[in-house]
């Protein structure tokens, strides 16, 4: 189906380049994204689609049906926000003040929106049905899993045999170029609170108090100890503390002191074991300083594990539709984490990191996803709409070469 699909893609981009900015000039945050849910809905009409939303979220899942019979293939794209007053100066910037598309997913959605055009364009070409996947709350709200619930991989009828996604870089690799690996691709993220109760007193008489800002500031160090001594330093894990608060005024020993963090891992196997660990280290500081410790571990994403065979298909299908020197193999996964984590722990099939980062900026120093700055290429909205659908089309191709055969 390659032939004349970058083409039409490339006739599609200015629309979807119209989107993306409307959907960035108004982002909104977690599972309830109503005026995000309109226009991908608008957009989306007039397509052969079976279209259904979401009760408890606003997502939107479309299903194509090929003009024949065979497997269900499914498209992910999320389309949720994040809570950072944008600086990027863009024209299109972010109108809420507060709430900003700094990692991309304005973008997602309308790669997701031009690959629906272009399958649809082509469906009594298809062998089998598409889910389209649009999906709210990936950053920290496990949309995913929500969606799961509502039973999006059996929205076809018959359940989907395959997942792909993707996720455009401001930075860190060269624009225009898609990137993937076998096996892990993206980490694991747990948070954590850890409260500890101590007995508060005079900051000039330690020894009548029990200080838990010690025996707080002694696990945040504790920790970096633990985890590189207890995991194989090719499995890492990272422990980052990123707030840590206690105390009124200087001379004063409060009774209470309360750290978060964020836990990274890149095996299902480290990820199992760091729990416990965690937990052990913050109880026995807290034991050895006669302070009572209180630890609320949270699972929030599994790795991210692309099957091997998917992420060579994946590869392959880029190669084939735009060039060989347009994919790249990661040497290792990315630190981030992504709840497209829960769609592949139930179906094979990969996920690709697409570099965004716009021909005058500086692709190893422009500013990351997630800062207030972060800019995004428009350039790469057709090839990612492209890749989307291709990666659909051939997947249904091959497997119903396969059972033909």
């Amino acid at each position: 189906m390659t032939s004349g699909i970058v083409d039409d893609a490339g006739s599609l981009h200015p629309e979807l380049v119209q989107l993306r900015r409307r959907l960035h000039a108004e982002p909104e945050l977690g599972l309830q994204l109503p005026r995000t849910q309109e226009k991908v809905l608008h957009a989306l009409d007039g397509l052969p689609l079976e279209i259904a939303t979401g009760t408890g979220l606003t997502s939107v899942t479309a299903v194509l049906r090929g003009g024949r019979p065979g497997a269900t293939v499914l498209l992910r794209g999320d389309m949720d926000a994040l809570p950072l007053a944008e600086r990027s100066g863009l024209d299109y910037a972010s109108q809420t003040g507060d709430t900003m598309h700094a990692c991309g997913h304005d973008l997602h959605t309308s790669m997701l929106v031009g690959a629906a055009q272009l399958l649809a364009a082509r469906r009594e070409q298809l062998a089998g049905q598409v889910v389209f996947m649009f999906q709210p709350g990936e950053e920290g709200f496990d949309g995913a899993a929500a969606m799961l619930a509502e039973g999006v991989l059996d929205a076809a009828g018959p359940r989907v045999d395959h997942a792909y996604g993707l996720h455009v870089m401001s930075a860190g690799m060269p624009p225009g170029v898609f990137v993937t690996r076998r096996g892990p691709i993206l980490a694991a993220a747990d948070t954590v609170r850890v409260v500890v109760r101590g007995a508060g007193g005079h900051g000039s008489m330690p020894h009548r108090a029990k200080d838990p800002i010690a025996a707080a500031a002694e696990m945040v160090t504790a920790l970096q100890t633990y985890v590189t001594r207890r995991f194989d330093v090719f499995d890492p894990v990272v422990v980052t503390v990123g707030t840590f608060h206690a105390g009124t005024q200087f001379n004063i020993i409060p009774d209470e002191a309360v750290f978060e963090a964020t836990v990274r891992s890149f095996s299902r196997e480290s990820h199992a074991a760091v729990r416990d660990g965690f937990v052990q280290v913050c109880q026995g500081v807290g034991a050895a300083h006669g302070v009572a410790v209180d630890v609320e571990y949270t699972d929030l994403y599994p790795v991210t594990v692309n099957d091997a065979a998917e992420a060579e298909f994946a590869v392959d299908v880029v190669t084939e539709v735009l060039g060989e020197q347009r994919v790249a193999w990661a040497a290792n996964p990315i630190p981030a984490s992504e709840d497209f984590s829960r769609v592949l722990d139930e179906v094979p099939g990969a996920f690709l990191a697409l570099g965004a980062v716009p021909a005058d900026l500086d692709w190893g120093r422009a500013a990351n996803n997630h800062s207030p700055l972060a800019l995004f290429d428009d350039a790469v909205l057709g090839d990612g709409a492209a890749v989307l659908a291709e990666l659909a089309s051939h997947k249904l191709a091959a497997l119903a070469s396969r059972c033909a055969g």
